[in-house]
């Protein structure tokens, strides 16, 4: 018994790949300028020099401070200040050396609902 699945693969057309081309190029510029942007924020706040998973863990929090720095939102919610001071706690702890990159990892991860 022999497999159709290449006889029925659709086949990428000249215009498809074009239109994807500058799509691709705007989607990496943009993500470069995400990721540099996000190395300045860690630097400043100390926390250039923590391992990059630790980062991921805290990407979208950090993320969320500098557009609230940059005035785009405001949040007074008393979760949120929670949040951020256990991440600066954690942070700290690794970086004192109090803790184990995992243990700080697995206290940041956020649960699934």
């Amino acid at each position: 018994m022999t497999s159709n699945a290449l006889s029925i693969t659709p086949k990428q057309n000249k215009e498809t790949a074009l239109f994807a081309v500058p799509v691709l190029k705007r989607i990496q510029q943009e993500s470069i300028e995400e990721y540099n942007e996000m190395q300045q924020a860690f630097n400043l706040m100390g926390w250039g020099g923590i391992p990059d998973t630790l980062k991921i863990e805290i990407h979208e929090d950090v993320k969320y401070l500098v557009e609230e720095l940059k005035g785009r939102f405001s949040s007074c919610d008393p979760f949120v200040q929670r949040r951020r001071n256990s991440i600066h706690y954690w942070v700290s702890c690794y970086q004192d050396g109090i803790c184990t990159l995992e243990a700080a990892i697995k206290a940041l991860k956020v649960k699934a609902l």
